[in-house]
């Protein structure tokens, strides 16, 4: 059994609390950068705004017009469905397990070999995109580590940056932002959840008292340097810092008044990594022609079936993931990715695609995520083909279309759904996680419909000898959604809607116990 041994926390620390001033800027050496010139002449990227980014993907696929989006505000006349009588014009999601002739899959063989390899082609040909076979390598560096302190236990916090070989197109940096926290207190690796959020140190070691007054006093001195007239103002204040000690702050809890999830997974003897998914790929239409999707194309616009920013999140998640197979303080069979919102869809798309991943906490991901995208409930897929394409396949705009040269197409077009996309993790673990309406996790993300497609995706698991959705009732149209905070934990594929809001914090420490359970991990407090 892995132990801990106790840690208390250190006294207050100090950060910094002002800005330096233009004093202390000029009296620091300036930087140069250095461009290595371009072995080659490549035109200049492309820079087009949200609206011509758009444009030039519907001329590219002959769309002439798109369906409008409903709106969310239900006071508006093109609000959303949420009549539950309308919201199945598509009744029968795609069979996970029929193949594309017909067939039933009857074995597992038959699920590796055949099925699961046309449901990936479709999901990357029509709806996510295909990751370019030339995408540069990533190098791997520690910027800085240390001790840190989150909750009251102590962590070895590392920041990483993964820096993508750019030679190819030298205008065009990427660097990948990633800071993983290891329990300084468990002895030997240990499981480590990866979530999409800003990265960087959770709470970095302050100066002393005694190092403090030293830069404080240098400041007052430079500050004076620069104007005599403050010299004065400082004599009459002599008590003033200008960087003040930093008090105390006592925690920000989760929505159900639980304890931060870092500090959850921490307690719980869990490492987890920070991944910054825009320091891959901007979140936005303009972005295209920038981030790791810009840099393959060399700032030119994408092709039709390239991928868009969900796959390139993905990416850099297993970016991230091949440098936790490297570091000896992380279970690499052990490792998870979370997200909520749209970064909940990139971590269940990360899951689909990257076999490597242990497990996933899948966070209100909505349309383009858990949600079927036959589904008339809430958001729509005519809102993602129309200000959120970006994050799809340009192809997947073809599903929007009421005009076309190749005619018009709707949501039942589509050849694969969510059900599918949930049913490519499997037997691995994988929780579905909702928060309620009435705390901010709107109707508009449809929870009924990722339990629906849940549901649906369950028997994958069975017929590959893992236990699966722990309901008798797998009949999607008709299994009734369980209570909230009543969840479904006991197989592979779980689903908790909490009573929180739009964040899975509340279902985090469910998470960990019902990871635990199923990975064996021997932690004891």
């Amino acid at each position: 059994m892995i132990t801990r041994a106790r840690f208390l926390p250190t006294p207050s620390t100090f950060s910094l609390a002002f800005a330096l001033s233009a004093a202390l800027l000029s009296a620091t050496a300036p930087a140069h950068a250095q461009n290595a010139a371009p072995e080659k002449a490549l035109p200049p990227p492309v820079t087009f705004t949200a609206d011509q980014a758009h444009a030039y993907a519907m001329k590219e696929l002959g769309i002439e017009a798109l369906r409008p989006g409903p709106s969310g505000d239900p006071n508006a006349p093109n609000h959303a469905n949420y009549d539950e009588a309308k919201a199945n014009p598509h009744p029968h999601l795609p069979d996970a397990l029929r193949l594309n002739d017909g067939r039933k899959v009857a074995t597992p063989k038959e699920w590796w070999t055949e099925r699961r390899p046309q449901i990936v082609h479709d999901f990357e040909q029509y709806v996510y995109g295909f990751v370019p076979k030339n995408v540069p390598s990533v190098t791997w560096t520690v910027v800085a580590s240390e001790k840190e302190f989150v909750g009251f236990h102590q962590v070895i916090a590392t920041e990483l940056n993964g820096h993508v070989d750019n030679r190819s197109c030298p205008l065009i940096s990427v660097n990948l932002r990633m800071t993983l926290m290891t329990p300084a207190d468990v002895h030997g690796p240990v499981p480590v959840l990866m979530m999409f959020r800003p990265s960087g140190f959770p709470n970095p070691v302050q100066p002393s008292p005694q190092e403090l007054e030293k830069i404080n006093n240098a400041m007052k001195a430079l500050l004076v340097k620069q104007d005599p007239s403050l010299g004065p103002m400082m004599a009459s204040h002599p008590a003033w810092q200008p960087i003040p000690p930093k008090p105390f702050e006592f925690p920000h809890l989760n929505a159900d008044g639980g304890l931060p999830s870092t500090w959850e997974l921490i307690a719980a003897g869990w490492g987890y990594a920070t991944l910054d998914p825009q320091s891959a790929q901007p979140d936005d239409a303009e972005g295209l022609t920038r981030g790791i999707i810009g840099l393959v194309n060399h700032g030119q616009p994408r092709k039709p079936s390239q991928w868009g920013a969900l796959r390139a999140w993905a990416w850099a998640a297993g970016q991230g993931l091949n440098y936790l197979e490297t570091n000896p303080a992380v279970k690499a069979n052990e490792v998870g990715i979370e997200g909520v919102s749209r970064y909940g869809k990139a971590a269940l798309v990360t899951m689909a695609f990257d076999q490597r991943f242990a497990m996933v906490l899948v966070g209100s991901s909505g349309k383009g995520g858990a949600t079927p995208l036959r589904r008339n409930f809430g958001e729509s897929v005519y809102n993602l083909t129309g200000g959120e394409y970006y994050w799809m396949a340009a192809n997947f705009m073809r599903y929007g279309a009421s005009r076309a040269a190749f005619g018009s197409r709707n949501p039942g077009d589509i050849p694969v759904d969510s059900n599918e996309l949930i049913a490519l993790c499997a037997p691995r673990l994988t929780f579905i996680s909702y928060g309620i309406p009435a705390k901010g996790d709107a109707l508009w993300l449809d929870q009924r419909g990722s339990w629906m497609a849940t549901v649906a995706a369950s028997p994958v698991w069975t017929l590959l000898g893992a236990p699966g959705l722990s309901t008798n009732n797998l009949d999607y149209h008709t299994a009734p959604m369980p209570p909230v905070s009543d969840g479904l934990l006991g197989g592979k594929l779980a689903w908790r809607q909490d009573d929180g809001g739009h964040t899975d914090a509340p279902n985090m420490i469910y998470f960990i116990r019902w990871a635990d359970e199923f990975i064996g991990y021997p932690f004891s407090s």
